[in-house]
């Protein structure tokens, strides 16, 4: 028997992206060592509030119970982040753009922007971290230097050389 989906499954478009750096990988890490630490405190409470009597009237307990539950599942979730995590490794060859490189390109105007290609999860663009997944990260993966790419946004093409890889 197959178990129903909701309808925010059924609409959900995005694949999961598990790409993300070491960096971000030891940020996970130590996030998730702070609650796993501040996990028995929280379970202290909560034992303690319980020993007060009537749990509907009991706000503290309540409260305690909830932010237990918070602590838990979020651990949860950085757990299983963790455990489905894809390293981005440095790339060490520049001929063509990979996940992880950094490009420098030109526009139209002649201006140079520079962009770093990683996971959805990392990206800033106000940083020049782009997605894998964006228009303009599907459009450089694969290219090599001196190539121009055009990808769509809103409703103009928009066009740029390859000036560096690093």
């Amino acid at each position: 028997m197959q178990i129903p989906k909701r309808k925010s499954e059924k609409n959900n478009q995005f694949k999961p992206d598990y790409l993300i750096t070491k960096a971000k990988f030891e940020e996970l890490q130590k996030n998730l060592e702070h609650l796993l630490k501040q996990r028995p405190g929280a379970a202290e409470d909560v034992a303690r509030l319980s020993q007060l009597g009537d749990f509907s009237e009991n706000a503290e307990y309540q409260l305690a119970k909830g932010r237990l539950r918070g602590i838990n599942s979020a651990i949860f979730s950085l757990e299983q982040e963790l455990n489905k995590a894809v390293i981005i490794d440095s790339q060490k060859q520049t001929n063509t753009v990979q996940l992880g490189h950094r490009v420098t390109v030109t526009n139209n105007q002649n201006q140079q922007k520079i962009y770093q290609i990683l996971g959805s999860k990392e990206t800033n663009p106000q940083q020049g971290i782009i997605s894998h997944n964006s228009p303009l990260g599907t459009a450089l993966l694969g290219k090599k230097i001196g190539e121009t790419i055009s990808f769509k946004a809103g409703d103009k093409e928009v066009f740029y050389k390859i000036i560096r890889i690093e």
